[in-house]
């Protein structure tokens, strides 16, 4: 067996596992990313991600990418690419459970960018492609054991099997993820209570659905946003055997029940079938292995919440493991990666839950629906649930009191620096720390970390006058009024200074 080394392996070339990649290579380390499958799956899966997600992308250059393919998709639906929120992402604010009422949060963008998955698995892998990661498509993990220095790995590839050493291990496998069940990580939670199906096919009658979400005594149908794309929910329990072929009579047939119409389905380019069931591992790291997206937590799809908790456990974990790669940091940063991402998918498996309770078929939902709207005429039930769906409002505890610490801000907020003002995004390029100092004495300090954390002079709209610390995935870590110095704050993300700290 040929055998080779590098610093990360990532099982998985999914949204997680390619942008994970693409913040591994931006930070220099080598990567080889393993996928089973020979090319990207077309199957209709998510169709959006929320501004969120599209902001933590931005941040790496990708924004320009992702708003050409939805510029394009909405040119080929005959609309314009509608610009809401900051972040550029389309007027649609959102929905819980259906309801589409959510509205805009400060800092964010509440909205979805129409772009569908297999078309954002693209533009992620090209972008790793173009920064060096190594993407190993028809090769598939079979086993790993870790020792105090390495991973060692055995692949199947098209040639052979073979094995590979890597520093760390990255598992985004998916929700039934190899990498979490070869290393006994436990994934406790609660089974499925739906059959779900989504399809992209032709119908013999496009009005047997009126367009948008639809509750029936039989369940759920949403016809759209685009023609074709039809999801379908039936509250009768999971499907009894979730690995058989899908069939384009199956979905007819749960098409039929649940709008009692004689609807036929045809020419079905896309057919999934899915539940609701919620899961979350009880660490996201094992010594030298991690999780990420689904191989950590699976939830049902409803609010679109999957890839925007998928690209922000890779942001969040690729800045701590290059660190940690390259000998920066050490190896304890790493654990600060399951405390500040498990509880943010905690929640949204919550949230997903009450959703699926909330569009059960029947007269007592029916009245909770009604009174749950009315709640988000209140601007501040309104506020709460978008920033839940969208995660705007997600806080880390970094142990301050003040209330930017922790938080994470659109990457469009104005820097004024001595040159003019500057998009925060555009100071986010080369997934460093950045600075943002308002007094020389801060600047000598930061000199110290030259190389992981990059210093602009100026202040920001967040806090005029004040220095801060943005750590590389866009969570302020530190300001001037907190009363620890901001040598505590670099030392303890981005490890001892290289040289002393004036």
């Amino acid at each position: 067996m040929e055998r080779q080394h590098t610093e990360v392996v990532i099982a998985g070339a999914g949204p997680a596992g390619l942008a994970l990649a693409v913040e591994l290579r931006t930070h220099g380390v080598e990567v080889i990313v393993l996928e089973r499958l020979a090319e990207v799956d077309r199957r209709a899966k998510a169709g959006a991600i929320h501004g969120r997600a599209a902001e933590m992308l931005d941040r790496r250059g990708l924004g320009g990418a992702i708003a050409r393919v939805q510029e394009s998709i909405m040119a080929a639906l005959g609309k314009p690419a509608q610009r809401g929120g900051k972040g550029g992402g389309p007027a649609a604010q959102g929905h819980f459970a259906g309801i589409w009422a959510l509205r805009e949060a400060p800092y964010a963008t509440a909205g979805f960018t129409i772009i569908p998955q297999d078309r954002l698995e693209e533009v992620l892998a090209e972008h790793a492609a173009e920064l060096g990661a190594e993407i190993r498509r028809r090769h598939e993990l079979v086993a790993y054991e870790q020792d105090g220095t390495d991973v060692t790995l055995t692949v199947d590839g098209p040639d052979g099997r073979y094995e590979l050493r890597a520093g760390h291990l990255a598992g985004a496998d998916g929700g039934r993820s190899r990498v979490r069940k070869l290393g006994g990580f436990a994934f406790p939670g609660t089974d499925g209570i739906i059959t779900g199906y989504q399809a992209l096919c032709e119908t013999d009658d496009p009005d047997f659905a009126p367009r948008g979400w639809n509750r029936y005594p039989g369940g759920l149908l949403v016809n759209g946003p685009v023609p074709g794309r039809l999801l379908m929910v039936e509250f009768d329990g999971p499907p009894a055997d979730r690995d058989a072929p899908v069939t384009l009579d199956e979905v007819q047939a749960a098409a039929r029940r649940i709008t009692g119409t004689d609807v036929t389905l045809r020419s079905a380019a896309s057919l999934t079938r899915f539940t609701d069931n919620a899961r979350l591992a009880d660490t996201y790291r094992d010594g030298r292995v991690l999780l990420a997206g689904d191989a950590a937590h699976v939830h049902s799809p409803f609010g679109g919440q999957g890839l925007l908790l998928g690209i922000g456990d890779a942001v969040n974990l690729g800045w701590k493991l290059a660190l940690v790669a390259r000998g920066d940091a050490p190896d304890a940063l790493l654990d600060t990666y399951t405390e500040e991402r498990r509880p943010v998918a905690a929640r949204v498996l919550d949230n997903t839950r009450a959703q699926v309770a909330l569009m059960r078929p029947g007269p007592h939902v029916d009245a909770l629906r009604e009174i749950f709207t009315r709640m988000l005429d209140h601007d501040g039930a309104n506020r709460y649930l978008t920033g839940l769906i969208t995660g705007s409002d997600v806080r880390y505890d970094l142990g301050s009191a003040q209330d930017l610490v922790g938080r994470c801000y659109a990457p469009d907020t104005s820097v004024r620096t001595p040159e003019g003002d500057v998009r925060l995004a555009d100071l986010q390029r080369t997934g460093c720390g950045l600075v943002i100092v308002a007094d020389e004495a801060h600047a000598a300090v930061a000199a110290g970390w030259a190389g992981r954390v990059d210093v602009v002079a100026g202040t920001s709209e967040l806090a005029p006058g004040a220095s801060i610390l943005v750590r590389a995935d866009g969570f302020v870590a530190w300001t001037s009024d907190d009363p620890a110095p901001l040598e505590d704050a670099l030392t303890r993300w981005y490890g001892a200074a290289r040289v002393p700290v004036a």
